[in-house]
């Protein structure tokens, strides 16, 4: 059970939670190989690890074979026994990273992307995995031959997202594709899209024969979802759903673990603190309020506000 690789959301404090709440592996943010190449400090602290964290996965995204391999090479030296394993990112759909090259642009070229593989693999000791799409055109499934000629290229992995690349994040995850990948490779299969409870993995496991479920924007504002993962892979009964106070006080905890690496100004909070407050009586009016919260103690003053007016409600 994986806590997927997210820009802008993976960092150590989301990883500290989702670990403490049933994550067996937690990915960093999606690091560039090129920012990485030169010797770029803020691309080079996405890999640093959590307060008790032994071990982290590692997604690099690139298109360069050569630049690939020597920044896998330089993470493995670095990190040693503390990465468990690389993560090549040919599924993400954001323009910014397609329009290079990169992610799932790498899905249209499968040659290019073997060569990345191999060079990859070559390059490092560690496992390398590879994560996709369905494919790049909506209406043309290619992951099935596309996990082939990764797993011919050297992958020891792959991780299968259920929308097509044009889909960006529209519509649903098809999840019969992760079967079709996983007859198609001998390799471990990695499921991914739309897992929202543990019912969801446990479907998902047992329709599509995954060894092992991902779990992205599910897990937003919900570090919880992993120990309801936990419980339904068990066939154990399923947690209470958190509360209102509890949700707030994730929200208390994860804005005190955040200066740890981002410093005093924590603006990367904010959106962490809409996921948490996501329904709850007063959440909407206090989006304004959020927008301006830079600090611990900005974002203390609306969740005791929000906490009063919920407690005013249940009353």
């Amino acid at each position: 059970m994986l806590l997927a690789p997210m820009a802008g959301v993976t960092d150590i404090a989301f990883r500290t939670l989702c670990r403490e709440a049933g994550a067996d592996m937690a990915f960093t943010e999606m690091v560039s190989a090129k920012g990485l190449s030169f010797a770029n400090e803020k691309t080079r602290h996405l890999l640093a690890l959590a307060e008790g964290e032994d071990q982290v996965a590692v997604q690099l995204f690139g298109h360069e074979p050569e630049v690939m391999a020597s920044q896998a090479a330089w993470i493995e030296q670095e990190m040693g026994d503390t990465l468990a394993y690389l993560d090549i990112n040919m599924g993400c759909p954001a323009r910014k990273i397609v329009s290079k090259g990169d992610g799932s642009a790498l899905m249209k070229d499968p040659a290019s992307a073997a060569a990345i593989v191999s060079a990859v693999k070559e390059a490092v000791a560690c496992p390398v995995t590879v994560k996709f799409r369905r494919g790049w055109a909506e209406g043309d499934e290619t992951a099935p031959a596309f996990a082939r000629a990764m797993e011919a290229a050297g992958a020891d992995a792959v991780a299968v997202h259920g929308r097509f690349a044009e889909q960006l994040y529209r519509g649903s995850a098809d999840w019969d594709v992760i079967a079709r990948v996983r007859e198609a490779v001998s390799v471990p299969v990695v499921g991914n899209g739309d897992i929202r409870c543990g019912a969801d993995a446990v479907a998902m496991a047992e329709r599509t024969g995954c060894d092992a479920v991902m779990i992205a924007r599910g897990a937003e504002g919900n570090p919880w979802i992993f120990a309801d993962v936990q419980a339904a892979l068990a066939g154990a009964e399923a947690p209470a759903a958190p509360t209102i106070d509890e949700r707030i006080a994730m929200a208390r905890r994860h804005a005190r673990l955040l200066p740890r690496r981002e410093g005093r100004n924590i603006v990367r909070m904010r959106k962490h603190a809409m996921w948490y407050l996501a329904g709850l009586p007063g959440a909407a009016a206090a989006r304004g309020r959020i927008n301006y919260c830079t600090t611990p103690e900005d974002f203390d003053t609306v969740f005791d506000d929000l906490l009063e007016i919920a407690r005013s409600h249940a009353s």
